[in-house]
């Protein structure tokens, strides 16, 4: 979704960094082998990603949501020398699909795989987290948030995905549909919570940066 004309959004992604040609590579298979390739973060959302990640310089990050690993690759630019990755995701059948772009990235052995219930692995990690980037099932988001700041170190920063889900939050909301309710309640919460200032970037389908006081 464009929040801008198309050709000027054409004109932003043309004036930002290039998209590097292993990424390229990914998106190619993703859309030749794998269901709705277009959760993929993509050229112009992944290079944001990475100047998030180089200008936080995460010792320790958590991705909730790998898909096909290409938003996990862009954080890892930005990793400190010793940083760790740590990306969840629900679909086992992407597990080999993902390894096999880690591996081939600088960062195959400081980027770990988890496959279930983020809810289940995230309290069993045993680590504290200088950014996390949540782009999973949207009605988790709030149960996400909770149980993560549980784990955020001072200062450390959240970025959420999907939060403006196609323009769907400022129209009427259907009865049952649950991912808008759920992004409703999760928008709320991160705009009153006193433990983070938030900011939301209308980028794409919006992308909220939460900084953790």
């Amino acid at each position: 979704m464009h929040f801008i004309p198309e050709a000027l959004d054409n004109y932003v992604v043309a004036h930002s960094a290039d998209e590097p040609e292993l990424l390229k590579a990914l998106t190619r298979e993703t859309y030749q082998k794998v269901l709705q390739p277009r959760m993929l973060s993509g050229h112009y959302q992944g290079r944001l990603l990475s100047m998030l990640s180089k200008l936080i310089r995460p010792k320790t990050i958590l991705e909730i949501g790998t898909y096909t690993g290409y938003s996990a690759l862009c954080l890892a630019e930005g990793m400190q020398p010793e940083g760790e990755l740590h990306t969840i995701d629900i679909n086992e059948e992407l597990h080999d699909f993902q390894r096999k772009y880690f591996d081939a990235s600088p960062f195959g052995n400081q980027i770990y795989q988890y496959t279930g219930n983020a809810l289940e692995i995230i309290p069993d990690l045993d680590r504290t987290f200088d950014l996390v980037f949540i782009d999973a099932d949207k009605p988790n988001y709030p149960a996400y948030f909770h149980m993560i700041m549980e784990q955020m170190n001072p200062n450390g920063i959240i970025l959420s995905d999907n939060v403006l889900w196609s323009g769907k939050v400022i129209e009427p909301l259907q009865k049952n549909d649950i991912s808008t309710k759920a992004l409703l309640e999760y928008n709320s919460l991160l705009k009153n919570d006193p433990r983070v200032e938030t900011v939301v970037l209308p980028i794409r389908d919006g992308l909220t940066i939460s900084r953790v006081l």
